[in-house]
């Protein structure tokens, strides 16, 4: 079902880093965002897929984890994820995503979890540095970067607060607490 697929889908930050995803994996993740919608059929994502150990230390150098947990800079060695899609914006296609990224970024990781994987989708990236150390040339704009591997940790959906607050947060277990607003809150009239 559809709704339990989603409800899987959780951002997961912590991996087993052994737990190897090949090349051939993410390219059946990244066909899944090749099928699915693009404004004005433009279709101008371009993607760079990682799941060497070398490569992969390169682009996690190059990410922020998680601005809610103040205190973690991001998953320890052996937890890191196994593989990484970049996703790119061809801007001799297109000057803008639209919402094409968004669409493509949920197609991969609802795929992923299907396949019983895990994973982020990563918006805080140093640029420039990450442009570098993967030699991308400049009329690509890097857009997101998605983490994957096999999940190490337990994400679980909460109803927000009495107070609102909708960061999550660890509990003293590890367990990654996900604030969730109502259905009656979100929609309006």
């Amino acid at each position: 079902m559809l709704e339990d697929l989603i409800v899987r889908n959780r951002s997961c930050r912590r991996f087993f880093q052994d737990h190897a995803v090949d090349i051939a994996t993410l390219r059946e993740l990244v066909d899944l965002a090749r099928l699915s919608a693009s404004a004005a059929n433009l279709q101008p994502l371009r993607y760079i897929l990682s799941c060497e150990p070398k490569r992969n230390e390169q682009i996690f150098e190059h990410l922020g984890w998680a601005g809610y947990l103040k205190d973690w800079p991001g998953p320890d060695k052996g937890e890191r994820p196994a593989a990484y899609i970049v996703i790119l914006l061809d801007t001799a296609t297109s000057k803008t995503p639209g919402c094409d990224h968004g669409i493509a970024a949920q197609s991969i990781m609802l795929g992923a979890t299907e396949k019983g994987l895990g994973g982020c989708m990563i918006a805080s990236i140093q640029r420039n540095r990450l442009r570098q150390v993967l030699d991308i040339p400049r009329k690509y704009e890097i857009l997101l970067v998605l983490a994957l591997g096999r999940p190490k940790e337990e994400v679980r959906i909460e109803k927000v607060g009495e107070g609102g607050d909708i960061q999550y947060w660890r509990d003293r277990d590890g367990i990654h607490h996900v604030p969730k607003r109502s259905l009656d809150e979100i929609i309006l009239g």
